[in-house]
């Protein structure tokens, strides 16, 4: 709907001859502060309990694998039929294109029993994390070929991002839970823009601070233990979670609405009517469908309903395609491409959860109406055990 109003929007703009609006110079800074809302609204959802180690681990794992093998095969596919596209700039298209979108997914699988429930809030909120981060990786790699940072260079950066990341985490939580201003909410999360804005100026993975932060107060008994108890007044604490909770999801639903809104304004609608998108959207699609099928089968076995087409893709592929840097973007690559997958994966989605609700429905219905069978039974009586004896 959003993205329909978007394109509403500029075909209203078209009839009246109304001269174009340059959107462009906002959306860097709103997509930073997206991301970070994005990232630390995962992180928080993450509830890490030795119970649900292996539901993680396996979540982690078909994310990691799922985001990995989509990614690849995209960008063969963007490599072969898309003109100008190198290898580099194929992976930095297609990654955005392969990440599971926690902001729709969510908020739609409250219907589902709680296992599966709780499996797609975890892939969908590491299929956010680590697509980012892939992201940015490959970003960094074409941006800074010159000065040979390779994979070493990338986990050496990692390695000491965690380090300051949980360092920063502690000192912040420690400070903000001794403020009893009303207005600190606002001022920590200005904390954490200045920490991602100084990261990113000594060329550390600031998005790890982001979630570091996230999910250290999101479980901060797991975190504080020993000496480290006696720094935490944990109801304090609490109060900053829910609120920071609060304010993180309300923000991330003003940046999906104002940025799919734009992301319908900017689509050429001629675009959509080329062959070559229609083509490429599709293989696309079947190849999505056809990776999460294998990795579904073979970690969850046959119980694969909704699970397989609950695949949105949506804010953070709209978000990464617009920080694509200029350098690499290719012009041939047609925007219509993400508009057919956000939009078909979307729908797919919405019809595979309609079906799986008939489907319990009906099951329900079913054994309410089978009738439960009946005996009558006499207890034996002093005279029929003198009888039988």
């Amino acid at each position: 709907m959003l993205i329909f109003l978007g394109i509403g929007l500029k075909l209203g703009m078209d009839a009246l001859e109304v001269d174009e609006i340059d959107i462009f110079p906002i959306l860097e800074i709103l997509g930073i502060v997206g991301l970070i809302m994005i990232v630390l609204e995962a992180a928080l959802e993450l509830e890490l309990k030795r119970e649900k180690l292996w539901p993680i681990l396996k979540a982690f794992a078909i994310a990691l694998v799922g985001l990995l093998g989509s990614t690849w095969v995209a960008a063969l596919i963007l490599e072969h039929n898309v003109e100008g596209m190198t290898t580099e700039v194929a992976w930095i298209y297609a990654t955005p294109l392969s990440i599971l979108s926690s902001a729709i997914i969510i908020p739609s699988v409250n219907s589902l029993s709680e296992t599966k429930k709780e499996f797609h809030i975890y892939e969908s909120t590491f299929s956010d994390i680590m697509g980012i981060m892939l992201f940015y990786f490959l970003v960094g790699q074409v941006e800074h070929a010159e000065h040979g940072s390779g994979f070493v260079g990338f986990l050496g950066n990692t390695g000491l991002t965690i380090a300051v990341s949980f360092l920063a985490s502690y000192i912040l939580i420690f400070i903000f839970q001794k403020i009893s201003s009303h207005a600190k909410l606002f001022l920590l999360i200005s904390v954490l823009l200045l920490l991602y804005a100084l990261g990113k100026k000594m060329h550390l993975s600031s998005l790890i601070i982001i979630l570091i932060f996230g999910l250290l107060i999101g479980n901060m008994q797991l975190f504080f233990r020993g000496r480290l108890s006696k720094w935490l007044h944990l109801e304090k604490a609490k109060h900053i979670y829910e609120d920071l909770h609060v304010i993180t999801i309300e923000t991330a639903f003003v940046v999906r609405t104002f940025f799919f809104v734009i992301f319908g304004f900017t689509i050429a609608l001629d675009s959509l009517l080329h062959i070559d998108v229609a083509i490429i959207s599709a293989l696309i699609l079947v190849s999505i469908y056809a990776i999460r099928f294998l990795i579904l089968r073979i970690t969850l076995g046959s119980d694969i309903i909704p699970q397989l087409f609950v695949a949105p893709r949506g804010l953070i592929t709209v978000l990464l395609f617009y920080a694509i840097p200029k350098q690499v973007e290719v012009e041939s690559f047609e925007p219509g491409i993400l508009l057919f997958i956000i939009m078909a994966t979307s729908i797919i989605m919405t019809i595979a959860m309609v079906y799986d609700k008939r489907r319990n429905q009906q099951a329900l219905n079913k054994a309410s109406g089978i009738s439960i069978g009946y005996s009558t039974w006499k207890a034996p009586s002093v005279e029929d055990k003198e009888k039988e004896a």
